[in-house]
């Protein structure tokens, strides 16, 4: 084993290289068929890349998790955009991209082409189920994220402190100060037992390269915004809305909802009731939850919308999760062992934790539950999902139609 010109530390039996189209076909059956969220997509790809194609070892495949869950961004979609990229280089990257990610897009934009025809008293008794099974689903992330983000007292009370923040300040800007806040608590509070064994990436990434990504993430994140307000220009202000949701997310794709609709709900780009049917339906599809972004372009009153809002927003929101990850590569092996870092991290997982459980009350459950049958639709599906261990595309089917059921019973 010797050290790359990155710093990195290469080994031969690590990965293997192969072409972008046995990427993009790969890609194209996870995309097709990876149901649950981000951590199940996490269990597809080590069934499918490294037990089944053996594209990378087990050792190699945990660093690329490690990374991914350490940065903002969709996790994911972070490991299959790097898995891409050691098998066959940048076109490769972008080909398990486009894989992973098209299926999930096209059927979301498909849903919301056929919006107008839930106008009908069924039509919003599905949609009205579509938004029972975003409390269940919302449910199910946050005690799944509560128990392995905040499994002592430390981050638990941190974890409290921050949701106050959240709700008190419910917007974009209470969402990042929770996140400082949790970044802050755990540098003091989450100090022990916090050094790891070393490990490294076997990428062929440069110093400069990492740079000049990161310059780039930055110098978006904060002249997006800029250039949109002295432009006034509508294609600008979408892209600065879904690149600063995705350059902004931590914990995965459910996190980003919050974030999303302070920027389509509260602008009045998108009503309420399409943000939620939509979130909704992005549970039904394979793939990433990001892709909800396609739906939301598609949707908005603004121009442009339709087909070109949907690549506008879809592309806006995982290039930052991108440009961090190919930024961080060459420095990872030197920071992940500080212990300070890692402290940081959990204090600023906690925080995640909060701003899932703001967004689940005001807008999921404030919109969704309506009646005493709202609840105990909604509480069946979660305790299908968390106690049964059903499949999300059964409760997505089952709780729809249970809702769509309640509404023509009672008239609503």
């Amino acid at each position: 084993m010797t050290p790359d010109v990155a710093g990195n530390v290469r080994s031969n039996d690590t990965t293997s290289r192969g072409t972008p189209s046995e990427v993009f076909f790969a890609f194209l059956k996870l995309g097709l068929t990876s149901f649950g969220g981000p951590i199940a997509h996490l269990g597809y790809f080590r069934d499918e890349l490294v037990v089944r194609r053996r594209w990378v070892n087990e050792q190699g495949y945990a660093d690329l998790v490690a990374l991914c869950q350490f940065l903002p961004g969709p996790a994911s979609s972070q490991v299959g955009f790097a898995l891409g990229l050691l098998r066959a280089g940048p076109v490769g990257a972008v080909a398990a991209w486009l894989a992973f990610t098209m299926p999930s897009a096209i059927l979301l934009v498909v849903f919301a082409s056929l919006a107008g025809l839930f106008d009908d008293p069924v039509g919003r008794g599905l949609i009205h189920g579509l938004k029972l099974v975003a409390v269940a689903i919302v449910a199910q992330a946050i005690w799944g994220m509560a128990k392995s983000l905040t499994p002592d007292r430390p981050r638990a009370a941190i974890a409290l402190i921050a949701i106050l923040i959240a709700v008190l300040a419910p917007t974009a800007v209470g969402q990042i100060l929770a996140i400082v806040f949790g970044a802050i608590a755990g540098l003091w509070f989450c100090r022990t037992d916090t050094r790891q064994e070393p490990v490294h990436l076997g990428f062929n990434i440069t110093k400069s390269v990492g740079l000049v990504c990161l310059a780039l993430f930055f110098g978006l994140l904060f002249g997006l915004p800029v250039l949109a307000g002295l432009a006034g220009w509508q294609p600008l202000n979408l892209i600065d809305a879904f690149y600063r949701s995705g350059a902004l997310v931590f914990g995965g794709g459910h996190v980003v909802m919050p974030l999303l609709e302070n920027e389509v709900v509260r602008t009045g780009w998108v009503s309420a009731n399409d943000f939620l049917s939509g979130y909704g339906a992005t549970q039904a599809v394979p793939g990433p939850l990001f892709t909800f972004a396609a739906y939301l372009g598609f949707v908005t009153t603004a121009e442009p919308n339709g087909p070109m809002g949907a690549m506008i927003s879809l592309s806006s929101i995982f290039v930052p999760g991108f440009l961090l990850l190919v930024g961080t590569i060459p420095f990872w092996n030197a920071l992940r062992h500080q212990p300070w870092a890692q402290a940081g991290l959990k204090g600023t997982n906690a925080a995640v934790v909060s701003i899932l459980g703001a967004a689940f009350y005001n807008p999921v459950w404030t919109s969704a539950i309506i009646s005493p049958v709202d609840f105990a639709i909604a509480v069946i599906g979660f305790v299908a999902l968390v106690m049964w261990k059903a499949p999300p595309w059964l409760i997505v089917v089952v709780v729809t139609v249970a809702g769509l059921a309640s509404q023509q019973l009672i008239g609503q």
